[in-house]
């Protein structure tokens, strides 16, 4: 589902009389580039660019599965280049595939077992083409690979206690092996809710921005909205041949000017993925907040400070403490 916040926040708006815009983009990237390229700025993006799976862009899904005995559920590497070593079961989404069915396709093709995917907890990006969705769940049936079912796909599966005692493939998963457990056992808690992948028709790749602010005069919080042609939350889109960080610094200097005052980005509240239609896009809505009052921060006048209702307010409020929005581990 859709994170309850934009919802609210979109429904907050249109009951002030305002419409808001359905559509990702203030205008389509083709008049964006003609803007940029009439005052002399060289376009982010291509224009032509359209993500593609396995040939554009490039997502991993990732599972960490945990069982009672807090053991994780691992493969056996079946390929050339890493014969014999061990890994999460993860693979590459297919073109025009969904997210959810691809990680429930790659636990059952490398482990035998059924997943019932419940929620994220960790999407990486090593530049704007490459994405990796981690996810956990609950094993729903099937049986465990055994070494005489072994094919393409791996040797065997096992449930692993000790999994640092194995020849792994990498040791990048263990940074997510371990962000599973907390976020099944709540350390460091609360955690944020269960969140999952959404089904939207995206053709590009977008990142999406909720930024909150408190108002010193009032002590009331305000989102940044913008209003180039209705009012709607920003977006830009994601460079694909830049780190992310690139994209998300070049569209806070387009708003507030260089010289960010003080901010901080807390992580994702939702991922929109295409799985269907023209390309494999994906909107990434990140939250941010300022720590100077608004009355310090001066923006650009494409966009303005919405104050929301004090319930909404406080709904926000909850999704800033640290764990309570999926992580965004942008890989350098």
């Amino acid at each position: 589902m859709p994170d309850v916040i934009e919802d609210e926040i979109r429904q907050v708006l249109a009951g002030h009389g305002t419409r808001v815009a359905d559509h990702l983009c203030d205008y389509t990237l083709e008049q964006q580039n003609q803007t940029y390229e009439a005052n002399g700025i060289k376009p982010a993006v291509s224009s032509s660019y359209v993500p593609v799976c396995q040939k554009t862009v490039s997502y991993i899904v990732a599972a960490v599965l945990i069982n009672d005995e807090d053991e994780v559920l691992m493969m056996q590497e079946a390929k050339s280049s890493c014969l014999g070593k061990w890994y999460l079961p993860a693979g590459r989404v297919e073109p025009h595939e969904n997210l959810i069915d691809a990680v429930k396709r790659e636990v059952v093709e490398e482990t035998g077992l059924l997943m019932e995917p419940e929620s994220l907890i960790m999407v990486e990006c090593a530049s704007g083409s490459w994405f990796r969705f981690v996810m956990t769940g609950r094993v729903i049936g099937g049986s465990l690979k055994t070494p005489d079912q072994s094919d393409e796909e791996s040797l065997q599966a096992c449930w692993v206690r000790e999994v640092t005692s194995l020849p792994l493939r990498s040791s990048d998963i263990l940074t997510l092996i371990q962000k599973g457990k907390d976020y099944l056992n709540k350390i460091n808690g609360p955690w944020h809710p269960q969140i999952l992948p959404v089904e939207k028709a995206r053709n590009k790749l977008y990142l999406r921005l909720i930024v909150c602010i408190k108002k010193k005069a009032t002590n009331r919080l305000h989102v940044l909205m913008s209003e180039k042609t209705s009012l709607h939350l920003p977006v830009c889109e994601i460079n694909p041949s830049k780190n992310l960080h690139s994209t998300l610094h070049r569209f806070m200097v387009e708003i507030f000017g260089e010289g960010i005052p003080q901010h901080k980005p807390h992580g994702l509240l939702s991922v929109e993925f295409s799985g269907t239609g023209e390309g494999d896009g994906l909107c990434l809505t990140l939250l941010i907040s300022f720590r100077p009052p608004l009355e310090e921060v001066s923006i650009s006048g494409k966009y303005i400070w919405h104050e929301l209702p004090l319930s909404l307010a406080d709904t926000v409020a909850t999704r800033l403490p640290r764990n309570m929005t999926v992580c965004l581990n942008v890989v350098r």
